[in-house]
């Protein structure tokens, strides 16, 4: 039987856009994320795969620290069962989203 370690944390952030100052923050938070290992699912919708829940919470507190102080910025940590669950109504999943999910890991 498959154990469902694998963790998602899934990222939605809302950020100024008003100044020149607000759209360099708002790239360099995206730059962040995808150097980071985060894939885009919607535009402002980010996630990233982590082998178990512990991982998650490391990382959710290595990333307090380089989030920009404006805007808004919730979490969502679900299960890698309960990720696979989503259902797309419109359009489809990523490439990236096909590509990167919990059978691409060499559990050890």
């Amino acid at each position: 039987m498959m154990t469902y370690d694998f963790m998602r944390l899934i990222l939605f952030f809302d950020l100024p856009m008003v100044t020149k100052k607000d759209i360099k923050i708002y790239n360099q938070f995206r730059k962040y994320l995808i150097k980071n290992g985060y894939i885009m699912m919607q535009y402002s919708v980010y996630c990233k795969i982590f082998p178990n829940r512990e991982a998650v919470v490391k990382h959710v507190n290595i990333l307090r620290k380089s989030v920009p102080s404006q805007g808004q910025i919730r979490l969502m940590m679900v299960t890698e069962k309960q990720y696979a669950k989503i259902e797309v109504i419109v359009g489809g999943k990523s490439n990236q989203e096909d590509i990167v999910n919990s059978d691409s890991f060499i559990k050890l």
